[in-house]
């Protein structure tokens, strides 16, 4: 590997957290005119066209077997199956700050899952810059926040799920990159979600006897579908899987909570926000906690390197 493509997945990483830094401007505009699991299912509905239409057109190759869909199945359950709908259900009984404040802990639950799992041990150093990480962005949604007094118990424990799912996903990403390229594993993530957040969706409008107006909202909400749909559904899951088949899990995590930042920034270039004294000093222990751990990161294991080679020739 030159020294250039050395950098790539640390490029990557970046991508990802810019792209998911700018789709809560989108989310929360959509949030307005759609029902969570209704945008929940254009959107993965979009990232699987998209991937088609990329396929038709030979820009990308997916081979993908009935038995890489069986293999794959428990990963994509995790994310976006089980992650979106308990983060989704938790944020309409708790508050997105509280939300915020939970899902800023799953690099910790990297760091112990993959351990568990993948016997990657993060050196003491390394496990200092991922609190440093993860204590930058809970202080910046805490400031935010100012109080979670009252929080639902059962928002509480379903946003706990979401955490428990988002870190098992970046265990099971890392381990499935052995055997499948980031674009099986992406495109098998668009399609369960696409049939599963649809079916869902779909038995809300049968129930509510509107199911004439399924397709209406596309008119006034297709920039906010194909952003989530084609930038944070596709490219970013596309990048993150990259990420998460190059560098260590706990390496990978901490790119999410740089995620905050971009939010922040999103916030106040396009709707005029105000930027305060603890989003800087979030923010610096952030960008500290990611670069922290990627710098004294240990060298990547060997099975992963050979595996990621491999199946990079197959895409």
């Amino acid at each position: 590997m030159s020294r250039v493509e050395s950098y790539l997945p640390y490029l990557a990483g970046v991508g990802v957290a810019l792209t998911w830094g700018f789709s809560f401007i989108f989310t929360r505009g959509a949030l307005d005119h759609l029902a969570p699991f209704h945008l929940l299912g254009l959107r993965f509905a979009a990232a699987v066209l998209a991937m088609a239409l990329l396929r038709a057109f030979g820009a990308i190759n997916i081979n993908v077997a009935p038995a890489d869909y069986l293999s794959l199945l428990p990963l994509a359950l995790f994310q976006p199956i089980l992650y979106f709908s308990a983060e989704t259900t938790g944020i309409l009984l708790t508050s997105s700050s509280y939300a915020g404040m939970m899902i800023a802990v799953i690099p910790i639950f990297v760091a112990i899952f993959a351990a568990l799992f993948l016997r990657e041990y993060p050196n003491w150093i390394q496990l200092v810059f991922i609190i440093a990480s993860v204590s930058g962005a809970l202080f910046i949604i805490y400031m935010d926040a100012r109080s979670i007094a009252g929080v639902n118990p059962l928002g509480t424990l379903l946003l706990m799920i979401a955490v428990i799912a988002g870190a098992s996903f970046v265990i099971a990403s890392r381990k499935a990159s052995v055997d499948h390229s980031p674009i099986q594993t992406t495109w098998i993530m668009m399609v369960v979600g696409a049939v599963v957040f649809n079916i869902i969706s779909l038995t809300q409008h049968i129930a509510a006897g509107n199911i004439g107006n399924y397709f209406t909202p596309l008119a006034e909400m297709w920039t906010a579908i194909i952003y989530l749909g084609v930038f944070s559904s596709v490219a970013a899951f596309f990048l993150y899987n990259y990420v998460l088949s190059k560098i260590t899990a706990s390496q990978g995590s901490v790119f999410a909570n740089m995620v905050t930042v971009v939010a922040i920034a999103a916030g106040v270039v396009f709707r005029g926000e105000l930027v305060f004294w603890y989003h800087l000093a979030g923010t610096a222990a952030i960008l500290a906690g990611v670069w922290g751990t990627n710098y004294f990161a240990a060298a990547v294991p060997k099975r992963y390197q050979e595996s990621s080679q491999v199946t990079e020739n197959t895409t």
